[in-house]
């Protein structure tokens, strides 16, 4: 490939949250180059947008069975280098509920945290992240019938 071709990837992730007392806490995970983001991956041929997010979402985290509210759907767009040159990358994020507290770390992370919105804010390293995340809090807070609307 030339270096001054744009390489185009696509990826899906998920803002996922459990409740405390009614209280949004966020999963965040520790990726290798020391960024905290949310689960995320490679949109697979074929594979559709929400079984992209469970697939990445149970391979990353261990959760097999995470709730999808497909109403809250954002996009970010970013670019970066890589060593065959220039990468957009295009991640479509949606809002997921788990059932469980519990996670189990694939080798493509080093820790995991579940934080509050402003602990989270905090946390998160980028800023198209820190975005994501508040206007999936808004979501929830705005809309909370929502939360009964998940796709299993």
């Amino acid at each position: 490939m030339l270096n001054n071709e744009m390489i185009e990837e696509r990826s899906a992730g998920a803002v996922i949250f459990n409740e405390d007392d009614g209280v949004p806490n966020f999963l965040l995970l520790n990726y290798p180059a020391g960024h905290w983001d949310f689960p995320k991956g490679h949109i697979e041929k074929g594979e559709l947008l929400f079984d992209t997010i469970k697939r990445e979402v149970s391979e990353e985290t261990g959760m097999k069975n995470i709730k999808i509210l497909p109403s809250f759907k954002k996009k970010i767009v970013y670019y970066y280098r890589r060593n065959i040159g220039m990468v957009r990358k295009e991640v479509i994020y949606v809002l997921a509920r788990a059932l469980t507290w519990n996670v189990s770390l694939s080798h493509e992370h080093k820790n995991y945290v579940w934080l509050d919105l402003e602990k989270a804010l905090n946390k998160v390293t980028y800023r198209n992240s820190k975005n994501i995340l508040k206007l999936a809090s808004k979501f929830l807070d705005d809309a909370p019938i929502h939360r009964d609307e998940l796709v299993p």
